[in-house]
């Protein structure tokens, strides 16, 4: 995982020094948190289910050179908790200093699908010093999910690969890929409403709070420390509403709206991103780099040489949409364009792919172009991708995909589908996604379809499943202490409207701001990553109002400070992301919500 050189934002960093300075009091029995006003209970209802669960003992053992791991076996179902059981896998890297020691730091790297127990293996990498002497930082897979039972439906690998063979697109454009991609994302549906069924309708985000809390006795913590990225932002504020006198300190990054995520009546024949809005921020990431680009000229931004890049862009989609390119016999789709662009958003430093690959494309795809252009275009073209294959193939050979057992069955989208269709509302006819995800695109050019169909196999008839336990609110639960919810501007999975929502939804949290690229905020600014670490340790929240500025910006060049191990600049992307540098070979690649392709990718 590369190492990027960082930058203080002074002004913001100033105001933080005295608030992360020791100033939070103690709240008794649970070190290192500030008192604060009662405020709501855990219900009734909810206290039944897990409270009735005796605390697991974790047989431990050493894993993975430097850590520890363990299975526990939790109810299925939480009204009936001397029933069915689901297995769930459990790793944590103890804390540094025990003489310092505070407790344990449960993670969450997000998906739905995202593996816990791969994040807290690489604490190491990405979290702040501190914080790594201080906590065993504990990640778990959620039911369904990686390390844990997991989730199929369909009997095998053969019956999967038939059944998805319309979703091998990136997203689908015009009536023929459409009509495949609906026929397919419904088999999936099916399949997990009946096939899966016995996992896939214990697949709620609340069931996943649910067992971390039983998973927070059986670590001997009286409170819950926590910080999550991406959706792993819901399963934060899902647990502080569902257990709001439970927590000791929830830092959320790259905020999910619950409200918008699981719908409500009034919404409910919404798509998922219509509601989320995720388009909408990648569009208005894409938009700033394109037009910072023009802004710095050539030879800090190349793609500038032909003229205005917004414009531009418009323009090389559309020769995309008319004529895919023909790439050392590879074809290059606009969805594949999309796809690629939507990739390395994520990215603090994705503005640089960005920006070589429109570069490309255009000279490739110019009929200004000379001979000798288009064909060193397409030569470069062809290396990136086939350098973004080899990749692919390296991880999914490290993760056991493709050597361990010749043709495993890969439940990544099975996966993600079990949260995301149980945990929320969905229009009832999969038929409407090509007009739906057509008006989304108008509001939010190129990602309206992108991000809209991701969500078309929950539709109502085809996915019939459901979670009789799935939260639905409030939301807007008192929490005994106040919960951080740090918003990236330039967010193109997570929307920046989303984390100024949920902030005025759950009262008393404090809402941090960064001006930061890619996806999430920690990592990428140092102020951002300083202020989520002084939380978790302390209790002291940042000042009111304050936003950070991004180590990286668009066509600026980086100052040459000393390298820092606070967290790489790209440890939301790492967290959320397939492809990212620096997973640990022992442990599969961690599921993530965005939709990509890997013609265009550099990683």
């Amino acid at each position: 995982m590369r190492l990027r050189s960082r930058i203080l934002a002074v002004a913001a960093a100033a105001a933080l020094v005295p608030a992360l300075a020791g100033t939070a009091l103690a709240e008794p029995g649970v070190p290192g948190v500030r008192a604060a006003p009662a405020g709501d209970t855990t219900s009734p209802a909810e206290k039944k289910r897990v409270d009735a669960v005796p605390t697991p003992k974790l047989g431990w053992y050493a894993c993975y050179g430097h850590a520890e791991c363990a299975t526990v076996r939790l109810p299925l179902d939480y009204d009936a908790p001397k029933g069915a059981t689901t297995e769930i896998a459990v790793l944590r890297v103890k804390a540094r200093d025990a003489k310092k020691r505070i407790g344990s730091l449960f993670v969450n790297p997000g998906g739905p699908g995202g593996q816990g127990t791969a994040m807290a293996y690489q604490a190491g990498d990405f979290l702040g010093p501190d914080v790594l002497d201080r906590f065993d930082v504990v990640g778990f897979d959620p039911r369904g999910i990686g390390y844990s039972d997991n989730v199929a439906c369909f009997k095998s690998a053969k019956d999967q690969a038939l059944a998805l063979v319309g979703l091998s697109v990136a997203f689908p454009i015009g009536a023929k890929q459409e009509s495949a991609y609906v026929k397919s994302a419904k088999a999936l549906g099916k399949g997990c409403s009946t096939t899966g069924k016995k996992l896939a309708g214990a697949m709620s985000t609340a069931e996943a709070a649910r067992d971390m809390d039983v998973l927070r006795r059986a670590v001997g913590d009286k409170k819950l420390t926590y910080l999550g990225f991406s959706y792993g932002s819901a399963l934060g504020q899902y647990y502080a509403n569902m257990f709001p006198d439970r927590l000791r300190a929830v830092a959320v990054d790259g905020i999910l709206n619950p409200v918008s995520w699981t719908g409500t009546k009034k919404t409910e024949n919404e798509i998922l991103d219509d509601r989320l809005r995720s388009a909408d921020g990648a569009y208005k990431a894409l938009k700033e780099i394109l037009v910072r680009c023009g802004k710095a000229g050539k030879p800090a931004c190349a793609f500038a040489e032909f003229g205005d890049p917004v414009k531009n862009f418009d323009v090389l989609a559309g020769r995309l949409k008319a004529k895919p390119a023909d790439i050392d016999g590879r074809k290059v789709t606009y969805a594949d364009l999309v796809g690629g662009m939507l990739g390395e958003l994520y990215y603090p430093d994705g503005y640089f792919f960005i920006d070589a690959a429109l570069t490309d494309l255009w000279k490739a795809t110019s009929p200004a172009s000379t001979a000798a252009q288009a064909a060193a275009a397409r030569k470069a073209l062809a290396a990136r991708m086939a350098a973004r294959r080899a990749k692919v193939e390296q991880q999914q050979d490290a993760a056991g995909k493709i050597l361990a057992k010749g043709f495993p069955y890969d439940n990544g989208l099975d996966a993600f589908s079990g949260v995301v269709c149980t945990d929320g509302r969905h229009p009832k006819k999969a038929g409407n996604w090509p007009a739906l995800t057509a008006a989304s695109d108008k509001r939010a050019p190129y990602f309206g379809r992108a991000w809209g169909w991701a969500s078309v196999q929950c539709a109502g008839d085809s996915w019939t499943v459901r979670d009789e336990d799935a939260y639905t609110g409030p939301f807007n639960r008192r929490t005994n202490t106040p919960v951080l919810i740090v918003g990236n501007y330039y967010d193109p999975a997570t929307n920046y409207d989303d984390a100024v929502s949920s902030s005025k939804l759950l009262p008393g949290s404090r809402l941090l701001s960064s001006n930061s690229w890619g996806h999430t905020a920690y990592g990428s600014s140092a102020c951002a990553t300083d202020a989520v670490n002084g939380y978790l340790a302390s209790g002291a929240l940042p000042p009111a109002g304050t936003v950070c500025v991004g180590d990286i910006q668009p066509f600026e060049p980086e100052p040459e400070l000393a390298l820092d191990t606070r967290g790489p600049a790209d440890a939301g992307a790492m967290a959320t992301r397939p492809g990212a540098a620096g997973r640990p070979t022992e442990l599969p690649p961690v599921a993530t919500r965005v939709p990509s392709s890997t013609l265009l990718g550099t990683r």
